[in-house]
């Protein structure tokens, strides 16, 4: 506890650091430079303005002309110098006399601050007279002559054109007012994407809130705004879909943004620089959707930080942030198209500046980025995607600023002391990224360079202890850990893990032993739940020095840098970390906790476990991942108050759990779930859906940080749900399991088959034996493919296909019952297993069968449909001779499936029933029975 205290002391510490360093450079940076009208007064006075601009393209004296211009020419290039206007009389008195009449209603001081600074173009170049002397000059010397709109040259004190001086106040007024209205509203955007997880947040510790909050989550948490993917990625690889209260702040925030792109335009004609309301309304349309990008950057780069500040602020998960940040993201690109198509529509020629280059190149490399950012890169490269997206996003980061300096210095002004304020969002930008790797620096540092202990457990499976490091059995406390001398060439790359103290794994003693204390208010409950287990007494086992300090980690290799992991004796490791986990107060406050993990999954829950006094928890594992189990199995038995469930190669029922829990009268039963995508999102639709047997359900849901063994973060999901449990009478047909069950000390294995078994009133029977059909067809039954035949080529090694496909025709088989063999044309069907895939495709034998083939044996029907059975095998690729490598696994396989192909068409396969989800999603594996047609002569 002592431990955890100084853990959370510590992580307090660090982000009150964040937050006070943010506000400081929020404040230097602002001091640099401000927003129109948040500080930053453009054109101020108005009347000052326009009245020096009224005059500006007049030539003067001493103004440089280029050859060939005509005196009465209206579009001039005429150069006049500051000098020039500093030192010319007719222009000093002419604007004096322009400001006394049309800036009666400004201060004096005001007025001469402007001259000052001004009246020249530069306050570097100061005018020979002050405002007042100027003012005198006029005074004494009148202004006589009205320009007119043909004039060219200015030679005397005279009076503003009206129509120059109307066409100056309204291009000037309405691009201030534009320049304002941007900067309110993109304020008013990143206030929302940065307030409203912390306002959300904050209003649940507000009286009556968390019931209206529990009522609204099963509508707008829990359920996903299409079907049940959420952690799965959607079919395609095409992404993950948010939730409906992601979706729904996606939408808010996505609304807003084009409301606000689409209002208040204060378009004023005639103008000095645009000609027509249409290019004036396009201009403004280039600014906005400018200034709006710019000021997404900021939370671009903050959502996604492992550092961010709003994870301290709300109860947010990192998970959500990352995926606002995709959107926002997208938001920001799209944004930067839409500049560049208003910009290209609103300009007569398109010139070669530098400006326009830098801001397509870098709106080129923000549409790269999106497109780049797409699940489907991401997955066949997680670390190349992870280096260019860095690399890309520094250089759109560079190309806005050079982007804006450069068109700061053609319209003249003397950045950085004069500006228009949008530099201010690259500022934090840098700031923010900037901060965030020196925290990551900080926290390897403060840990210092470790050595650790891998030691390889079997089935690409990794147990890594690492010494000296002291931390306690915090709920999902995880660290990214750097192994640089494994990847010599990518040092900087690292992996998240969730971490477990080395001495929680050793076992600590009976449950039942004497010393073990009774939690309060679980008498009733925990005995019926426990009476059908039996209690096996164990020696209490004492702490090693061996095993006392340090964290260790469970690793399952996959394609990353974690491929290189083999069992080494003091491996170069650096830490980062550790960090917090999503708030688990609401999950401990429950009164029973079901914990369901998958796989490595459990080193996220095993800390819940050790934290709450009423756990169940289930945990089921693949065959090949055995070895897991027994190195977690005395840490196991040490769990004194939790009911454990441990499943070798097979899976738990997650409805039947989770509705078997919510009916043991529990008032509140917090549910976490941590494994797969598909056992997380199957266990969010039972939750969620709104036809359980459980009437009346009431719960709140939050999703912890993606949290892995792998490149790909595993993912981990929260719910805590608050049951009311009626009366219910519900007939069911049920699922039996015939399973050998071990029990030790609150840890029940099960090695399980299931048998489906039926409970039926007694009724007469009477049975009539199938006959099989001399020649039949075969259907598919169920899936897309439902009612479609199967069809062939009638070539050697080829696949039997449902659907249309050109060159394949549906065919008649029989049925062997010497062999088992069914058989077309007097061929036999085989299966051709693939690489590690959970089923192998049904194709026609060819002559000499290879390694990779076998025969396709099925069952005498005895009914309409058919039943084949091949052996279970694993097979990889050894060198060149794609037939090695093939290993029995220890079960039959005996369940079709289909897979999608061209056209419409689909595949036929046989494989393993008790498949993982996860594994027939990425094969797209849908399963399917094949139906008996008999065939009749036509």
């Amino acid at each position: 506890m002592t431990h955890r205290r100084e853990a959370s002391a510590s992580m307090t510490l660090l982000h009150s650091f964040t937050l006070w360093t943010l506000l400081v450079l929020y404040t230097s940076s602002a001091s640099a430079t401000s927003l129109p009208g948040f500080g930053l007064k453009l054109y101020d006075p108005l009347c000052a303005e326009s009245c020096v601009r009224s005059f500006s393209s007049l030539k003067l004296s001493c103004s440089i002309v280029s050859q060939g211009v005509h005196k009465r020419a209206t579009h001039s290039p005429v150069f006049t110098p500051p000098k020039c206007k500093a030192n010319n009389e007719a222009f000093l008195t002419s604007v004096a006399s322009c400001f006394n009449t049309k800036c009666s209603e400004e201060k004096m001081s005001k007025l001469e601050a402007f001259w000052e600074e001004s009246v020249t173009g530069t306050n570097k170049v100061p005018a020979k007279w002050t405002y007042s002397e100027a003012l005198a000059e006029v005074q004494e010397h009148p202004a006589k002559y009205q320009l007119k709109p043909t004039d060219f040259s200015l030679n005397e004190t005279s009076i503003a054109e009206p129509t120059t001086y109307l066409k100056q106040w309204n291009q000037l007024g309405g691009y201030r007012n534009e320049m304002e209205i941007e900067s309110r509203y993109s304020i008013t955007l990143v206030v929302i994407a940065l307030g409203l997880p912390i306002v959300i947040t904050w209003l649940g510790y507000m009286p009556y809130i968390p019931t209206i909050y529990d009522k609204l989550k099963p509508f707008m948490l829990y359920p996903s705004t299409i079907g049940t993917y959420s952690v799965r990625p959607l079919p395609f690889k095409l992404g993950n879909v948010p939730n409906i209260g992601q979706a729904a702040f996606i939408i808010i925030f996505v609304s807003l943004t084009v409301v606000f792109a689409s209002i208040d335009y204060d378009v004023r004609q005639p103008n000095a620089r645009f000609e027509s309301t249409k290019r004036e309304q396009l201009a403004y349309l280039v600014y906005r959707t400018g200034s709006f990008a710019y000021a997404l950057l900021p939370v671009i780069v903050l959502f996604p930080s492992r550092n961010n500040i709003l994870l301290s602020l709300s109860n947010w998960s990192q998970s959500t942030f990352i995926l606002l940040h995709r959107w926002v993201g997208r938001i920001f690109t799209l944004l930067a198209v839409l500049h560049a198509i208003f910009a290209l529509a609103g300009s007569k020629t398109r010139t070669s500046a530098d400006w326009r280059s830098w801001g397509d190149s870098t709106v080129i490399l923000s549409v790269i980025t999106t497109v780049g950012s797409g699940l489907y890169f991401r997955k066949e490269n997680y670390e190349l995607f992870l280096l260019m997206h860095v690399i890309l996003a520094v250089f759109i980061v560079v190309g806005c600023w050079y982007h804006l300096i450069k068109r700061y210095e053609v319209i003249g002004l003397d950045f950085p002391h004069h500006s228009y304020g949008q530099e201010i969002w690259l500022y934090l930008t840098c700031a923010i990224w900037f901060f965030e790797r020196l925290v990551r620096v900080v926290r390897v540092v403060r840990l210092g360079i470790l050595r650790s202990k891998v030691k390889d457990i079997g089935s690409g499976y990794v147990r890594i202890d690492i010494p000296h490091v002291r931390w306690g059995l915090d709920p999902g406390k995880h660290v990214f850990v750097y192994f640089p001398t494994l990847a010599p060439l990518r040092p900087w790359e690292n992996h998240p893990f969730s971490v477990i103290p080395t001495v929680a794994l050793r076992c600590h003693g009976s449950a039942s032993s004497p010393t073990t204390p009774v939690s309060p208010g679980g008498s009733s409950g925990l005995e019926d739940m426990e009476k059908s287990v039996t209690q096996i007494g164990s020696k209490p086992v004492l702490p090693s020095a061996e095993n006392s300090a340090g964290v260790t980690l469970f690793i399952k290799k996959s394609a990353g840098i974690t491929k290189h992991l083999r069992s080494y004796d003091r491996l170069f490791t650096f830490l980062e970390g550790p960090y917090p986990g999503n708030d688990t107060r609401q999950i401990l406050r429950c009164d029973r906790l079901l914990l369901i993990a998958g796989g490595v999954g459990i080193t996220s829950v095993f800390a819940l476990a050790h934290n709450h006094w009423n756990v169940k928890l289930a945990w089921s594992v693949k065959e090949d991942a055995r070895c897991l189990v027994n190195e977690l199995e005395p840490a196991m038995d040490a769990i004194s108050t939790a009911q454990v469930d441990v499943r070798v190669g097979s899976r738990f029922n997650v409805t039947a759990l989770i509705d078997e829990e919510s009916s043991r009268g529990w008032e509140r039963v917090g549910i976490v779930v941590s494994g797969p995508g598909s056992l997380c999102d199957e266990s969010r639709a039972v939750v969620a859906g709104p036809c359980r047997p459980v009437s009346s359900i009431e719960a709140s849901y939050s999703t912890t940080l993606v949290v892995s063994s792998s490149t790909e973060a595993q993912s981990t999901e929260t719910l805590e749900t608050s049951l009311t449990v009626p009366t219910t009478d519900v007939t069911t047909s049920t699922a039996t399991e015939e399973a050998t069950t071990v029990t030790t000390d609150g840890l029940t294995t099960t090695e399980s088959t299931t048998a489906a078994t039926t409970t039926a009133d007694s009724a007469t029977t009477t049975t009539i034996a199938y006959t099989v059909p001399t020649s039949f067809k075969l259907l598919a039954d169920g899936s897309d493919a439902d009612g479609l035949a199967v069809k062939l080529n009638g070539n050697p090694g080829r696949s039997l296909v449902f659907g249309e496909l050109p060159d394949y025709d549906e065919v008649v088989f029989s049925f062997q019952e010497e062999t088992g063999y069914v058989q077309y044309d007097s061929k036999d069907l085989c299966v051709y297993y693939g690489d590690s895939d959970p089923a192998a495709q049904v194709i026609t034998c060819t002559t000499v069968l290879s390694g990779r083939q076998f025969p396709l044996s099925c069952e005498k029907p005895d009914s309409n449909q058919l039943k084949c059975t091949t052996p279970g095998k694993t097979c990889f690729t050894a060198g060149s001779d794609p037939t090695a490598g093939c290993s029995p696994t220890d079960e039959d396989w005996t369940q079709f499936y289909v897979r999608p192909y061209i056209s419409g068409s689909f595949l036929l396969y046989l494989g393993n029933g008790n498949a993982m989800a996860d594994e027939l999603d990425d094969m797209d594996l849908k399963a399917v029975d094949l139906r008996l047609k008999e065939a009749k002569d036509t």
